[in-house]
Parts: C-alpha cells; structure tokens; sequence
C-alpha cells in the first residue's frame, strides 16, 4: 500500500464513526476525509464503509484493512515513545513491566521515583504477556526465570524471588494442615490456569501432587493469592508477602530450587539516556533495603 494517508483517515473513520470525528482528530476538512476514502475504496475495489444515518460502519473488508491500520498505529505510537524516551532530561512517561506478583515491591519504588522526579509520569505494565521492548513498549523491564536472551537488551541480574508454600488459617479449619512433605498429596491446591507456566515452583508441585488436587485455578498470580489468603486451597505466595498475611502460615520449610532469579532488561537504545539510568539507580539503591 503506497498511501499511509488514506489508511490513516480510514483508521481514524472507523474509530470516530463519523467523517467529521475523523477531520477533527486528523486536522483537516470533512472533505478531505471523504476524498481519502472514496479514493483508497477505488483502489482496492472492494467498500470499507457502510455509510447511514447516523455514520460509517466498516465492512468486512473494512475491519481487515483496519486491523492491520490498528498495528501499524500502536507501532508507530511506541516508536515515538523510545524517541522521546532518548531526551536527555528525567520527565515524560516512564514505562516499567513486571510479572503482577512484583507489584507490593515496585509500587512504591515507582511512586518514590515520581515524587522525586515531578515532571515523570509512571505507566506501570503488569501480566503475563512480554512487552517488546525494541517496539518502545516499556523503559525497563523486570523479568522472571531463565536470563532473557533477546537481541539487543541489556540485561543485568536483580535478586531472587523467594517462594514460600502457605495455607491461611481459613483452609487449616477445613483441611487442617500437612504433616509433612509426603501428606501434600492428601490436600488441595491453587495453582496457575495455565499448564505450561514455567515458574519453578510451580513445576515442583505438579510434579508432587495430581491433577485433580488442584480445585482452583486463575490466571492472574493476585488472583491465586486471594484464593489462597481466602482458603480455597495451599498455594505459593511471595516469601515476603507473609508479613503482609499473619493468617498465611508455611506448610513445609522453603526450598531453594522454587526461587527464581529475577532481571532488569532494557533495551540498548534506551540504556544510557538520563531517565532511564535515572530510575536503575533509584531502583538498585531501594532494593537494598528491602528483606526478598
């Protein structure tokens, strides 16, 4: 496709519904809409618009177009984040990603960081999916498990993440608890949605308990905390949220092999610029003084 305008403007149709919406987001006159329109129909040959009333629907062939208008957009939105990310001063959005159990450690280093640094503003990207980084989809990122390996990040090592295998004393009422390491298989767990989390962890109790002993399971690592905090069933928490939890209490003693390292990846490009070295050293000085 030889015209970005005309796929833009239709993007920007579809997204407002209405040739005016659209002007006024892109700047220009109605008429100007309507021409890139009629003019990008003309050279696919197919509609990409119902027009009505009330507005414009886009076709079938319309949403195909416009999914790919889609990516092309957020593409270019992240790319303008990494160039404004390069300026020399610490402001504007700062992107950071974790795992959604990393969240009661980063939340108030990142909120510290704001307060010191006025002009920032945090935009904190939790789940399980990887941000890209070489598509500007965060600053710096903060993942689990075997050392990253993809071309063109920095990766340095950050700590371990201790795991501790808790029941609450709401599910000690029902159940009671373990004796030992050999009566886990005589109990109920929660655990991740997923079969194939590779969390080590989580590996280990699978491979010491069947499967119909896990009765609940959910995608989001605070949704499991909740299950387990509520007593649906003995489950891994962050070590250092026990001081959080009085009612969690530790079934069996800790073992070395559930830890995770945990790493700090940015992307070269961005490494070296103010801001992000800025928040890598107020995030290495934090962790510190923290007990992991």
């Amino acid at each position: 496709m030889d015209n970005w305008d005309e796929i833009r403007t239709a993007f920007q149709v579809a997204r407002k519904g209405t040739v005016s919406g659209a002007a006024d987001e892109l700047g220009v006159h109605h008429a100007t809409v309507i021409r890139h329109i009629d003019a990008l129909e003309q050279r696919l040959g197919v509609k990409l618009f119902q027009r009505h009333a009330r507005g414009y629907t886009a076709t079938e062939a319309g949403q195909d177009l416009l999914q790919v208008a889609q990516a092309t957009d957020d593409q270019f939105t992240q790319l303008a984040g990494r160039i404004k990310g390069q300026g020399e001063g610490v402001s504007g959005d700062l992107v950071v990603t974790s795992l959604g159990m990393a969240s009661r450690m980063l939340t108030p280093i990142l909120v510290d960081f704001q307060a010191e640094h006025p002009e920032v503003r945090v935009r904190y990207r939790t789940g399980d999916r990887v941000f890209r980084l070489e598509y500007g989809e965060a600053h710096v990122a903060i993942r689990a498990g075997t050392m990253p390996e993809e071309p063109d990040n920095v990766v340095q090592p950050f700590l371990q993440q201790h795991m501790a295998l808790v029941a609450s004393d709401a599910y000690a009422a029902r159940h009671g608890m373990p004796k030992d390491e050999d009566d886990l298989k005589n109990h109920y767990f929660v655990t991740h949605d997923s079969d194939k989390s590779r969390a080590p962890f989580t590996r280990w109790l699978r491979d010491m308990v069947s499967d119909d002993r896990f009765i609940y399971r959910a995608t989001e690592n605070r949704n499991m905390q909740d299950a387990i905090v509520a007593g649906a069933g003995i489950g891994f928490v962050l070590a250092q949220e026990l001081r959080a939890h009085p009612e969690l209490t530790e079934v069996i003693p800790r073992r070395e092999e559930w830890s995770a390292p945990l790493w700090i990846v940015t992307h070269v490009d961005l490494h070296r610029t103010t801001k992000v070295q800025s928040f890598l050293r107020f995030l290495k000085d934090r962790i510190k003084t923290l007990e992991c």
